[in-house]
């Protein structure tokens, strides 16, 4: 039996943790990069995330670092997947993991207090997972397949994805999802690993705690040779943008919330800047009140087609980005004129603005960019790059974007050729 009583929760060790102080410096302990960010008000919980350089533009085998994702928290030296899952419900815990295109997320969610418990089950997933094959056919593949399945139904997410494909190819365009295709062995996975929880290729973020204590905390973890301390054996060749068109027809046995869908896209080889940002904004989509269609370009286009979407989107990345616009509706010919007028605005983005709109979209950009960290999911995808990057966690800077630089940087990146992909009936929707 597992009796809470029994575990060690390390208060007294971190009572000078909690002070209320907000860090954006990164500081490094036991060779890993670490950030904490306390909360300004008082609150009970923390949490902590092991951000690992190793999405899926770094994989080796197709598929191999969402298994990965998949094998967090399974056997390790320190004990089943049942007894790690005991212990966390015994804290009050929540452990989880994410994938993304450059990075895995392990994360810890707990009462304040309990920081060693949960940085010794994140550590233990680093330095002594087992990777039983039995786990991988039991517990790990059929949750791979589900989520692949899942996405498969998504319209919007399988042509993202395959955008990403056709933008740049190898890489970023590599697919967060396991393909059948493409079998990940046991073997693949261990080799994976190996080149991943490298120190070099982990960061360790933290909310709820000072970058001081969780320093201690980690050097304490890593210390003792947690991870294989050195350069990462995972590589990945320099993004180059391509371009293309892609075709899917929509699965006739689709769930009814899945409308027709058409992603127009341009790529850039160098990281968002603050102009894209604010020609997101510019473009909009999206209303600020609730119930009104929203007085954006975008906006106002899709408000003519009863159930029709037209988002623009800026997917960064740290040699490159992924901008354009997500369009949808209720039928594939809604939604072929819908994309039509939608590829004239993108056409005409940012030449024609008037300096009242550009300070609004610079204000929303803003505001966008203050208010990205303040949940956990936006913390860890902004903080997680950044400490990579060189480790200050730093608010964009919109004071030098104006008319003309969002005009230059609109007619920079529609030179390229776009990313189109439809998804629906493909003989009604329009080429690029």
């Amino acid at each position: 039996m597992y009796s809470l009583a029994k575990l060690p929760r390390g208060q007294s060790a971190l009572k000078t943790a909690l002070r209320r102080s907000v860090s954006s410096k990164a500081s490094s302990a036991g060779g890993v990069s670490v950030i904490g960010f306390e909360n300004k008000g008082p609150a009970a919980t923390s949490s902590l995330t092991v951000a690992i350089k190793a999405g899926s533009r770094f994989e080796s085998t197709p598929g191999v670092a969402h298994v990965l994702k998949n094998f967090a928290f399974k056997a390790t030296a320190n004990g089943s997947s049942l007894k790690t899952a005991r212990e966390t419900e015994l804290y009050g815990g929540v452990l989880s993991s994410a994938l993304s295109r450059e990075h895995i997320f392990l994360t810890a969610e707990f009462l304040r207090g309990d920081e060693e418990h949960f940085l010794s089950v994140l550590t233990s997933v680093l330095s002594s997972s087992h990777f039983y094959g039995h786990e991988l056919k039991e517990l790990v593949l059929p949750v791979v397949q589900s989520e692949a399945i899942a996405a498969q139904s998504s319209p919007t997410t399988l042509a993202l994805d395959a955008a990403h494909k056709l933008a740049f190819r190898k890489g970023l365009g590599n697919s967060l999802y396991a393909s059948p295709h493409y079998p990940v062995t046991i073997d693949d996975v261990k080799s994976y690993a190996q080149g991943a929880f490298s120190k070099s290729n982990v960061a360790v973020i933290g909310s709820g705690i000072s970058t001081e204590s969780l320093s201690q905390v980690v050097s304490s973890a890593f210390g003792s040779g947690s991870s294989q301390p050195g350069s990462s054996g995972l590589n990945t060749s320099k993004t180059s943008y391509y371009g293309g068109e892609a075709r899917i027809p929509l699965d006739i046995h689709a769930p009814p919330t899945a409308l027709p869908t058409l992603v127009i896209a341009y790529g850039t080889t160098s990281p968002a800047t603050p102009e894209l940002k604010v020609l997101k904004q510019l473009l909009g989509g999206e209303s600020s009140l609730k119930w009104t269609p929203g007085t954006s370009p975008l906006a106002q286009a899709a408000d003519k087609v009863p159930g029709g979407s037209a988002k623009a989107f800026l997917l960064p990345y740290s040699d490159a980005a992924l901008f354009g616009v997500v369009i949808s509706a209720p039928t594939s010919p809604q939604l072929a004129g819908l994309a039509k007028e939608v590829a004239q605005i993108i056409k005409s983005a940012g030449s024609a603005a008037k300096d009242e709109e550009i300070k609004r979209a610079v204000a929303k950009a803003t505001f966008a960019d203050a208010t990205a960290s303040e949940t956990l999911e936006g913390l860890i995808a902004n903080v997680g790059p950044a400490l990579f990057a060189g480790g200050e966690v730093k608010s964009e800077s919109f004071s030098g974007v104006s008319a003309s630089s969002v005009s230059k940087a609109a007619s920079e990146l529609l030179k390229a050729k776009p990313t189109v992909v439809a998804v629906g009936n493909v003989n009604v929707l329009p080429y690029a």
